[in-house]
């Protein structure tokens, strides 16, 4: 059996405010000709398939394009799609009864039933309908456990994490009930502890504090495979060989213009124990670029030449279909306003889209503004002078002291909520 797996797509997402609607097409594009190549009995998509939960009509249209063009290339194949965090579930599960009857199962939400017992009732949940079995022509048999993002509303436990897990145990408890036989792969949405993300500008939505995060160290009885969504990085899961993500198939934000992107084709046989995973690397169609690379520090007349260097023109002044995002990093105290303008119009005759000038200053000693006072104690927070931490947060903001005037009417503001 060969299964291609994917997760976050993010259809309509707008990176620093472009529509990457043409970015997605040539992805799906893309997408399709490895299906018809591949001839897969099944593509699982684990969430995220959208950017946010009112995606544009142009957006959805994209989406239902792809789906209308793979199940006619290949007609075979069962596509399975779960709703991440960044979807709306309801609204991606909505035309679930028309599109079964083109082998397309979506799982947007967990169904729960409610079941009279003898002290009254209680609401169950429907595991059952998160368990799709599929054959292969090979005759290999499996089943996918279509898990959808796990709101609060949905898990019980201790801990969120006792609760995801209680969760899949139980699903996989019930799926070798039903389908003993069945090899069991597992799609799921979620923050696996211990997973490698970009913590400098992540785009991956964490729960402060790691509520979210789910611990799935000592899963003796795991699924045969686990695909997951939700993390852009392609990586295992725990340093595991069953479980991984297949990662964002576009880079989200500049922290992540390293990854590397595509699909897994994952390929099993009957009777087989080992699973194996191949990746189909997918280039992006717009590469991300930050000049300076490095660390150094590039006078105006010096970054222009870089530019220069590094950027093609553009065609009669229009943008091409492999344009670059660009990231340019300057020193705040030695670049004018009309130095940055000069370097904008440069931008504009490139083959590339400047997404924003990043001002790269120096450490600064905040002990210069506020005195080298440690706070160790919830006392020192409150008997903290406020017009200390307005100055440090102004100097952490802004990159350099206040100056007089300001001060002075920062300390009439606070003098007149003090009275």
């Amino acid at each position: 059996m060969k299964i291609i797996s994917t997760s976050d797509w993010h259809l309509g997402n707008l990176f620093h405010g472009n529509d990457r609607l043409a970015e997605h097409k040539h992805f799906l594009s893309w997408l399709l000709q490895r299906i018809e190549e591949q001839q897969p009995d099944a593509l699982l998509v684990a969430g995220d398939v959208f950017d946010n939960g009112n995606p544009s009509a142009a957006a959805q249209s994209a989406y239902y394009e792809f789906l209308a063009d793979a199940t006619r290339a290949c007609p075979a194949m069962q596509v399975v799609i779960t709703a991440g965090n960044h979807d709306s579930a309801n609204r991606l599960e909505a035309p679930r009864a028309l599109l079964s009857r083109h082998k397309v199962e979506i799982r947007g939400t967990v169904h729960r039933e409610w079941v009279v017992t003898d002290d009254g009732g209680c609401w169950t949940v429907n595991y059952d309908d998160l368990i799709i079995p599929m054959q292969s022509s090979d005759g290999c048999q499996v089943v996918v456990l279509a898990v959808p993002y796990l709101r609060n509303d949905v898990v019980r436990g201790g801990s969120y994490s006792e609760g995801v897990n209680d969760f899949m145990r139980s699903l996989m408890a019930r799926a070798r009930e039903l389908y003993p036989s069945h090899k069991q792969v597992m799609m799921a949405h979620m923050y696996a502890k211990g997973a490698d993300i970009a913590h400098s500008d992540a785009s991956e939505k964490i729960v402060i504090g790691g509520q979210e995060e789910v611990n799935m160290e000592g899963w003796d009885h795991h699924p045969d495979y686990l695909t997951c969504g939700h993390i852009h990085k392609r990586q295992h899961i725990w340093d595991t060989t069953w479980a991984r993500y297949t990662g964002s198939i576009l880079p989200m934000s500049f922290a992540e213009k390293d990854y590397v992107h595509g699909v897994d084709l994952v390929t099993m046989t009957p009777g087989g124990k080992t699973i194996n995973v191949d990746l189909l690397e997918y280039t992006p169609q717009h590469a991300l670029c930050v000049l300076p690379e490095g660390d150094e520090e590039l006078t105006p007349k010096k970054l222009a030449k870089l530019i220069n260097e590094s950027l093609d023109e553009r065609v009669d002044g229009v943008l091409g279909d492999d344009f670059k995002y660009v990231v340019l990093k300057v020193k705040l105290d030695k670049v004018k306003n009309d130095e940055i303008k000069a370097l904008e119009d440069l931008m504009g005759r490139k083959n590339a889209v400047l997404c924003k000038i990043q001002k790269v200053v120096g450490n600064i000693d905040l002990t210069t503004v506020v005195g080298n006072r440690h706070i160790t104690s919830i006392d020192d927070i409150i008997d903290r002078d406020p017009l200390e931490t307005l100055k440090e947060t102004f100097v952490a903001e802004h990159k350099r002291e206040m100056n007089e005037r300001q001060e002075s009417l920062l300390k009439e503001l606070l003098s007149s909520i003090n009275d």
